[in-house]
């Protein structure tokens, strides 16, 4: 198959890419490999991307940012390949859907609604645009369209938010600190005296509440639980380097050991705070 020049001219932009992808999935000449793929398969490829866009994100990782949403960009470009082989929608349909859906929910800076407004104004304003949106797919229940493959604690806070915009909600923060050791008790007493699928049931209580929480603390939970994970790798290696100062390995040491690490480290980070 003779090449389109497309290919090789780095100057081509998004058409360069999309006819990149359609060689890709060539039946005769494409790699057999991407020719195998559907939905299905590249969908946790997607995922995958987005969480390495959000960590080089959180890591200020500026540098990496350009191949990260790169990565990014392939997957869209892969969906909407596979979408045109089956007659579901083309690249540029999905770019013109999504063109189309800013302009209809921006009528302050595209159409003729004024711009003088304040941010929790113009954010009901889109949240009434997406009512009448799902609305029109027929979509009644308030939570209607919430993803059901979002990751477990990011769904927990949209539907938590889904159901507040009904009045489904408790008036602050207040109230959900005394549901989270309502479920604490719970969990403890599952522990004790209950099975392994209560115990779950009665943890998932505890984490939903918590998503719950955060909501009314205006905290992000997916990104506070990275950072908190991001935290408890860079005080571990800590503990690590420590240990290895002194010729040993966490398997060499103790829990007292390590927590009393543990602390110093804290403190290090701290400035030399308790």
């Amino acid at each position: 198959m003779p090449e389109n020049p497309l290919i090789t001219d780095p100057d081509a932009g998004i058409e360069r890419l999309l006819e990149i992808m359609r060689r890709l999935r060539d039946p005769d000449a494409g790699c057999p490999w991407d020719i195998e793929q559907d939905f299905t398969s590249i969908a946790p490829y997607t995922i995958e991307e987005a969480y390495e866009v959000a960590d080089a994100i959180e890591r200020q990782a500026w540098g990496e940012m350009e191949a990260e949403l790169g990565d990014l960009l392939l997957q869209t470009v892969y969906h909407t390949q596979m979408g045109a082989e089956a007659g579901h929608f083309t690249f540029q349909s999905v770019v013109r859907a999504i063109s189309d859906k800013m302009v209809a929910r921006h009528p302050h800076v595209f159409g003729d609604e004024s711009r003088e407004k304040t941010a929790d104004q113009q954010t009901a304003d889109w949240e009434a645009i997406k009512a009448d949106e799902r609305a029109g797919k027929a979509q009644r229940g308030a939570l209607d369209g919430v993803a059901a493959n979002l990751p477990a604690l990011l769904r927990a806070a949209k539907l938590q938010k889904r159901a507040a915009r009904v009045g489904f909600d408790w008036p602050d923060a207040a109230p959900v600190l005394d549901k989270i050791t309502e479920e604490a008790a719970e969990l403890v007493e599952a522990r004790d005296t209950l099975g392994p699928e209560q115990i779950e049931e009665e943890f998932g209580d505890l984490l939903f509440v918590m998503a719950n929480l955060a909501r009314h603390l205006n905290v992000e939970p997916e990104t506070a639980l990275r950072r908190a994970n991001t935290k408890f790798i860079r005080r571990f290696e800590g503990v690590e380097a420590r240990l290895a100062a002194m010729g040993k390995s966490p398997q060499d040491s103790d829990l007292a050991e390590m927590d009393a690490l543990w602390d110093a480290v804290k403190r290090d980070e701290r400035g030399g705070e308790a």
